[in-house]
């Protein structure tokens, strides 16, 4: 048996062995949720066994060791588990639970030349440090859909070289994601004055806020309207916030069911099925399904959780983007604005092994722009008419002003050294990938010389 493979997916394996061949040892591969990770760690994996090679593949939630095993099976790859109620085994291949490996560290007598850690945005926290300093001298691969965290701790301590994939949009044109479309309502909840905590919003705070009846009844209405009992998942605050909202849908005559960390295994598993199958149509959960979560039959995501973390953000949206049959769009409800904190689901974002500055309290986030709809609240980029209704957007007007003075024809040289001058000026990715864009290069040229800044870093 073997794995099949995508083109982008087959790119992302050159690359990282570009990387290693470049003297990388702990390269960071960067792969939008739903493209894949598991399939190419797996492939690598896959290789690294046929060679001889002893490999251990991290990971933190039930689910990712589920899917790991299953895609490691499906390669052929003959594998241990080490996790509790799994026998131990002394297979070259092993998928570990951090919590269990870093439990067990004393006993361990054999030692992995690759070790491959799932959702690396996490391998900074101190269960993965002392994992992966147990073994300090094996090569290392990350992967992830979001190398942020809202700490602002980057993640050069434990990677050295960036190898980014293809952007969301790129993966929406070529239908491996599905387009979403995004609704924000007016807002009905009063966020001013909630107070944070590690960097972001206080769960209990942030509950009681949106669990007031009108912006749970508010929420429900907008389902129904505008999802016609397509299948949903909800993201709610904390679990008193969650059966709430999973209690109003049922009191509504919507079927709906609650997954929270606390439920047991079997039971995630037959809830995650009825979604699938249709028996149920809405999941509330509250941080269950931000990892590890896949069911692509999930056709709209529910934001009732206000949050301050890029990574969540884009965790949670991107769990409906998967394609499956039938679904042409996926649906997107922001009832706490966390679009317009966080920009859209396939905005380019300018990815980095650096830590990053923190904003001042009073700074807030950047301001994305985002624009929505007066008359059916459809979020969009900024355009003359909503893409959903058509309804003429209203425009500020704006002066041109005309400043005195003469063309003059540039010189050869003068015109290179302009070229030279925009190429440093462009900073971050996004920057390059609009000199690409106007230049008529391909997207590659950006990411190459992105990637070499990073590299020399």
């Amino acid at each position: 048996m073997s794995l099949t493979l995508r083109p982008y997916q087959h790119q992302a394996i050159s690359e990282l062995r570009a990387s290693y061949r470049e003297g990388a040892r702990a390269p960071l591969l960067v792969l939008p949720t739903g493209a894949g990770k598991t399939v190419v760690f797996s492939a690598v994996s896959a290789g690294a066994a046929a060679r001889g090679r002893h490999v251990l593949i991290l990971v933190h939630r039930r689910e990712l060791i589920t899917q790991a095993s299953a895609k490691l099976a499906g390669a052929g790859v003959d594998h241990g588990i080490i996790a509790a109620g799994f026998p131990a085994s002394d297979q070259p291949v092993q998928v570990a639970s951090v919590q269990t490996l870093a439990r067990r560290l004393s006993s361990i007598s054999w030692s992995p030349d690759l070790i491959v850690i799932d959702e690396a945005h996490h391998a900074v926290a101190g269960t993965w440090s002392a994992a992966l300093s147990r073994w300090p001298n094996a090569y290392r691969l990350g992967v992830t859909a979001t190398p942020v965290r809202q700490d602002g701790r980057g993640l050069g301590a434990v990677f050295d070289s960036l190898v980014l994939g293809p952007s969301v949009s790129e993966l929406i044109a070529g239908t491996f994601l599905t387009p979403a479309r995004i609704y924000a309502p007016p807002p009905i909840a009063d966020l001013a004055g909630l107070k944070a905590r590690a960097g972001d919003y206080r769960p209990e705070e942030a509950a009681e806020r949106m669990d007031r009846p009108i912006v749970t009844g508010d929420a429900i209405s907008h389902y129904q309207r505008l999802c016609n009992h397509k299948r949903a998942i909800v993201f709610c605050c904390s679990t008193q916030h969650a059966d709430s909202v999973n209690t109003a849908f049922n009191q509504r005559g919507v079927r709906a069911a609650t997954l929270l960390g606390t439920t047991p295994a079997d039971q995630r598993d037959h809830l995650v099925r009825q979604l699938a199958a249709g028996e149920l149509s809405v999941l509330v959960t509250v941080d269950v399904v931000s990892e590890g979560f896949d069911c692509p039959a999930a056709e709209a995501a529910i934001l009732l959780r206000p949050t301050q973390s890029l990574g969540l953000y884009l965790q949670q949206v991107g769990r409906v983007l998967r394609p499956a049959d039938g679904k042409d769009a996926a649906l997107i409800l922001d009832h706490v604005g966390n679009v317009h904190r966080h920009g859209f689901p396939d905005d380019l974002r300018d990815w980095s092994l650096d830590d990053r500055l923190k904003r001042s309290r009073n700074a807030g986030p950047p301001a994305p722009c985002v624009r929505t709809c007066e008359v059916c609240f459809a979020a969009f980029a900024p355009a003359p008419i909503c893409p959903c209704c058509g309804t003429p957007a209203k425009l500020s007007a704006r002066e041109i002003r005309q400043r005195d003075g003469e063309l003059q024809e540039l010189a050869r040289d003068a015109v290179a050294r302009s070229r030279r001058r925009d190429v440093g000026r462009a900073r971050t990715l996004a920057e390059l990938l609009m000199v690409a864009k106007n230049r008529g290069y391909s997207p590659g040229w950006a990411y190459r010389i992105h990637n070499a800044r990073s590299n020399r870093r």
